[in-house]
């Protein structure tokens, strides 16, 4: 759980802190028998810039924090509350391991969602979970519809438009720096900088301290892409 999710959420936290990690304070939790590793976690990261974040993510939770993102799905598309309870039904008639990486499987990109069952219509901006962003002036709150603003006298929501294409960023990341030789922002170093956060993630948890980071990197100057042309 700590690589297959606890990266994307490391990777979203260091792009809003500015990517320099100084250090971690962990603890997680490995509650089912059936599945001997760690499911959850509580994360508190320092950065060199003096920004510090919380970090929590839970495998065996009942609460789904779709909820707070208005019931939709970390994939953009519209949940239904009622349908409570779906997935632990589905993953009890689980006859072994390769049985749960098919229907894993399913969500993935491609196979559940594509440009044939997706609309722009129906389809927000992806998430992973529940962010609030404290600054000094206001807060800040991604929603898949765009970010919701708490100023000092008022709040408001700076919308954006709905994707024309299913994680459109990440291939227009991908696109630009095959085709046409941008630096991309998930660059090799960037990845082995979020790794070395998980991998403090566990030593943390596991001796009770913290971990001193020295392998990361900012993030790279934004890029503007041409969507016109890819």
């Amino acid at each position: 759980m700590v690589f297959s999710q606890a990266a994307h959420q490391v990777d979203i936290v260091r792009l809003l802190g500015s990517g320099h990690v100084k250090s971690v304070r962990a603890a997680t939790g490995s509650w089912d028998p059936a599945r001997p590793t760690e499911g959850a976690y509580s994360v508190l990261l320092t950065f060199d810039n003096g920004v510090f974040a919380n970090m929590t993510y839970s495998g065996f939770a009942h609460f789904d924090s779709d909820e707070l993102c208005g019931w939709t799905g970390e994939l953009g598309r519209p949940r239904d509350p009622d349908q409570y309870g779906c997935a632990r039904a589905r993953l009890m008639e689980i006859q072994g391991p390769e049985e749960e990486a098919a229907l894993k499987n399913t969500r993935t990109y491609g196979a559940g969602l594509s440009l044939t069952n997706s609309q722009p219509q129906d389809t927000a901006h992806n998430h992973f979970g529940f962010v609030l962003v404290s600054c000094d002036g206001a807060d800040l709150r991604p929603v898949p519809h765009g970010v919701q603003v708490y100023a000092h006298t008022r709040r408001f929501l700076e919308p954006l438009p709905r994707p024309e294409i299913p994680r459109r960023e990440v291939l227009d990341e991908l696109i630009g720096a095959i085709r046409h030789d941008r630096r991309p922002i998930h660059t090799g170093e960037w990845g082995m900088a979020t790794m070395e956060v998980c991998l403090a993630i566990l030593e943390s948890a596991q001796n009770k301290h913290e971990v001193m980071l020295s392998h990361q990197t900012s993030v790279p100057d934004p890029v503007c892409y041409d969507k016109t042309s890819d």
